[in-house]
């Protein structure tokens, strides 16, 4: 979700429980505003928060102003100090697929692989590399998952140019019709696959987004939900 839409945002998805402390929005709003001057992003979006043991990790992503290239990624575990995340790589996320279990809440940490998987930690072994994964890669893979899995885009809320380039379609807000029942005012999906995914759309607006918050584990019981 946009960053400066981001307390009404909030609003719209609370009723699926999720949301952030006082103290928290207060951060966020003074420090998604620079982080968008310092790293000159066109736009900036608050993705979410993903709750480890000991701590939760904040994500927000940069935009430039071709909308199809890649978002920069970024981590705070206060929401006013940010860090950089490198993009994900193929090995980044089969690797952080085989882990199980909660997030701990420190990027530093160390996942043995020798415990998960033997023969995948002899292969790094093997070629030279520790068979250890940083909690910090574990974070950067789920959220590329995450985002492949389950992130909503409205269609048409994006045009391409004849250059070749991705940007907003100004027209957006007139092109769906939804009908609403009890004074509903609001669309929301809620993922079953990455519980703590939240889209909302207000119809014939152009205010969306999407929104995660949980503990980064996907749903591996959702065959048996259905």
């Amino acid at each position: 979700m946009e960053a400066q839409s981001l307390p009404a945002a909030l609003a719209l998805v609370a009723g699926g429980g999720v949301g952030l402390s006082p103290e928290k929005r207060a951060a966020l709003g003074l420090s998604l505003p620079l982080l968008q001057r310092d790293y000159r992003f066109e736009r900036v979006w608050f993705w979410g928060c993903i709750q480890g043991v000991r701590g939760a990790y904040y994500i927000a992503e940069g935009l430039r102003p071709n909308r199809a290239a890649p978002r920069i990624r970024l981590y705070s575990l206060n929401c006013l100090d940010w860090s950089l995340l490198v993009p994900p790589t193929k090995e980044m996320v089969a690797q952080a697929e085989q882990l199980k279990g909660r997030f701990q809440g420190d990027p530093s940490f160390e996942y043995n692989f020798a415990e998960i998987n033997p023969q995948a930690a002899e292969k790094l072994f093997e070629g030279g590399k520790e068979p250890v994964i940083k909690e910090e890669a574990r974070l950067i893979a789920t959220i590329e998952l995450i985002d492949r899995a389950v992130g909503i885009v409205p269609r048409g809320a994006f045009v391409k140019t004849p250059l070749g380039s991705v940007h907003e379609n100004r027209h957006f807000e007139g092109c769906w019709s939804v009908q609403v029942e009890k004074g509903g005012a609001v669309v929301v999906l809620r993922s079953l696959l990455w519980l703590g995914l939240t889209f909302y759309h207000v119809p014939m607006t152009k205010q969306y987004g999407y929104i995660y918050f949980g503990t980064g584990e996907k749903n591996m019981d959702l065959p048996f939900m259905l």
